[in-house]
């Protein structure tokens, strides 16, 4: 209820009210608020700023073979002794391994900020210097390491797929060393490749009856396969104040020259491999599958 000339009944003003209240009727708000507006003017200023800053994301892979020995072995000899050993390296953030038949992969992460190249060197002296980690006599291998940083790590991946049965990773493969040519004419692109692409291979198909009808064995036959795809030093000729080396032999190049390589001889004429096998280029059959979907 209010009195003729009053206003009406207003609630309390809580403690933010009162400060409300206190910078509005104060004379040092508008200076206040113009002393803010400049230093945040000289925060601009002084801040360094740059158009590529560089970070420093350092990682590295480190691949240790170990010929022979299942997933398991390897997990148990190879992997865990390394994620102890790494561990122990000033500035790692994480260590990831992976552990598959014959070789274990250990990916170590450094903090963001350390210096590539100090934390490299740790990481070599780390493996270098600690041998002992390593079972003696059962053919683990020397590791190799694989460094990487900021620019190894893709910003774009694309993934081709088709619904059509009838195309293969071949046919995929060409779609997708079109795509790579056109981005590599992008300004400012650095590397431009390609995963999962078969190669494009000489495949040999033997027929056994053909085989039977010229008198040969698959043995005959893959000596000769390796034998004509040989190259070797065969020493070196001195004269003039030069060293020549000479190399005997060339390997196999195209479909025509696997096709044309004699493998045997039957009635005094020559048993060529296109005689006794299906010989032509196709994809490279793939060793490992992706599911997308």
């Amino acid at each position: 209820m209010s009195t003729a000339g009053q206003g009406p009944d207003l609630p309390p003003l809580g403690a933010s009210g009162r400060l409300a209240a206190f910078f509005l009727r104060n004379q040092l708000t508008p200076l206040l608020a113009t002393a803010g507006l400049l230093l945040g003017f000289f925060a601009v200023m002084v801040t360094p700023r740059e158009e590529e800053p560089q970070i420093n994301v350092t990682f590295a892979n480190v691949f240790v073979p170990f010929p022979g020995a299942s997933s398991e072995q390897v997990e148990s000899m190879v992997a865990v002794p390394m994620e102890h050993v790494l561990g122990e390296i000033a500035g790692v953030k994480h260590i990831y391994s992976t552990s598959t038949p014959g070789l274990a992969v250990l990916t170590v992460q450094f903090e963001v900020g350390e210096p590539r190249t100090e934390a490299i060197v740790r990481l070599y002296n780390a493996i270098y210097s600690n041998q002992d980690w390593r079972p003696p006599n059962l053919g683990v291998l020397q590791p190799l390491i694989r460094p990487g940083g900021i620019d190894d790590v893709p910003v774009l991946a694309l993934t081709l797929w088709t619904r059509d049965p009838q195309r293969g990773s071949g046919e995929l493969g060409k779609v997708a060393r079109s795509i790579e040519a056109e981005i590599k004419r992008v300004p400012g692109t650095r590397d431009v490749y390609t995963i999962g692409s078969p190669a494009n291979v000489v495949r040999v198909q033997l027929d056994v009856q053909r085989l039977a009808n010229h008198e040969l064995t698959l043995g005959e036959v893959a000596a000769a396969l390796q034998g004509a795809n040989l190259v070797r030093q065969a020493g070196s000729l001195v004269g003039g104040n030069q060293v020549t080396p000479v190399q005997v032999g060339e390997f196999l190049a195209d479909r025509d020259e696997v096709a044309a390589l004699i493998v045997g001889a039957k009635g005094g004429k020559p048993v060529y491999l296109e005689d006794v096998a299906d010989v032509r280029r196709a994809p490279q059959l793939p060793d490992s599958y992706a599911w997308f979907g």
